[in-house]
């Protein structure tokens, strides 16, 4: 028979009493702490499941010295994304019996005085920090207290060695311009960057004029602008580009939403894509095939990079045997945006 009491008025001296056993038992099973005859775990849970009992976390932390909670922390949540990245890392979590807790820090703070970061050493067993999620002066200092770190898209800060999972994008980049250069024979390439505080955007920058060097093409720094890893910023740049009249039969976007706005601001100057601008991207969103014409970009492990972030922080607070780099491929993905 199930007990019909609330959960919170169940005590653990409750489910002792009626299992016949002692509460420091009850607590190993529980907590996984230690040795428990497999017939008396069985008859304990049983009695959990009868008497609807839910154990305290701060009781199971102190037991245990371990929260069995993850923390992420992102600058922000929205768009796919960080949809996948999500996806992702839950996948990474599940069959480990971590929970996840999320907290974005886009929150408008005015000074040092008023942030409080509500994850920490207290409450979890280890953080994911997403590029741009913390400050390096304030990952160091949770580094300094023994919180087990993995980055996700930025580099350990000088000297903390922390674990760091990214995608090789400088590669993915320098290969979709070259395919832009040697197959459909454009040389007039324009570059909308990424957010200038990425670092994903400094490789993709750095692959793009790899391609143009390695291709005898002279740099043009007029042919750079701010995307900024968003349709609206990188619409603004393609309209005064054009309004400039400048030169350019191709841009290479640093991200899909960028060359969304590009299309948008192409189109509406009647321009043909890709007969007289080609477009391409980098990260394969899922719109990217159903766009008109379907885009050409990199395809990039969005969802692996959080599967990877996940299972190696949860390497590291087990075993502290992990990998300081995880450097995920990526694949050009030829459609018919760039003329293929």
């Amino acid at each position: 028979m199930i007990d019909t009491r609330e959960p919170s008025h169940v005590t653990i001296a409750d489910v002792a009493q009626r299992a016949k056993v002692s509460t420091a038992t009850v607590s190993r099973v529980v907590n996984k702490s230690g040795l428990v005859a497999p017939e008396t775990a069985d008859r304990v849970w049983s009695v959990i499941r009868q008497l609807n009992y839910v154990p305290h976390m701060g009781a199971r932390v102190l037991a245990s010295q371990k929260s069995r909670t993850l923390g992420l922390i992102l600058p922000g949540i929205s768009g796919y994304f960080f949809s996948e990245l999500l996806r992702g890392i839950e996948n990474g979590v599940a069959g480990y019996d971590y929970s996840l807790l999320i907290y974005s820090t886009h929150r408008g703070v005015t000074s040092e005085q008023d942030f409080y970061l509500p994850l920490n050493e207290h409450n979890t067993d280890g953080l994911i920090i997403f590029t741009e999620g913390l400050e390096k002066d304030e990952i160091a200092r949770l580094t300094a207290r023994q919180l087990p770190i993995v980055l996700l898209h930025q580099s350990s800060p000088a000297g903390l060695g922390i674990p760091c999972v990214t995608f090789e994008n400088k590669n993915g980049s320098r290969a979709i311009v070259e395919h832009l250069i040697k197959v459909h024979k454009r040389r007039r390439i324009a570059h909308l960057a990424g957010s200038e505080r990425q670092e994903d955007s400094y490789w993709r920058e750095l692959g793009y004029r790899q391609a143009l060097e390695q291709n005898d093409i002279v740099f043009d720094p007029v042919l750079v602008a701010l995307g900024d890893f968003e349709a609206e910023a990188a619409e603004e740049a393609v309209d005064k580009w054009l309004a400039e009249d400048v030169e350019l039969d191709a841009i290479f976007a640093a991200d899909d939403e960028s060359a969304l706005g590009a299309i948008t601001a192409l189109r509406r100057a009647g321009k043909r894509i890709p007969q007289d601008i080609a477009v391409v991207g980098f990260d394969d969103a899922p719109f990217s095939r159903h766009l008109t014409p379907a885009l050409t970009t990199v395809r990039a492990p969005i969802e692996g990079a959080g599967k990877a972030a996940a299972e190696q922080l949860i390497r590291l607070i087990e075993s502290s045997q992990v990998d300081l780099l995880t450097l995920l491929p990526t694949e050009p993905i030829f459609r018919q945006s760039c003329g293929c």
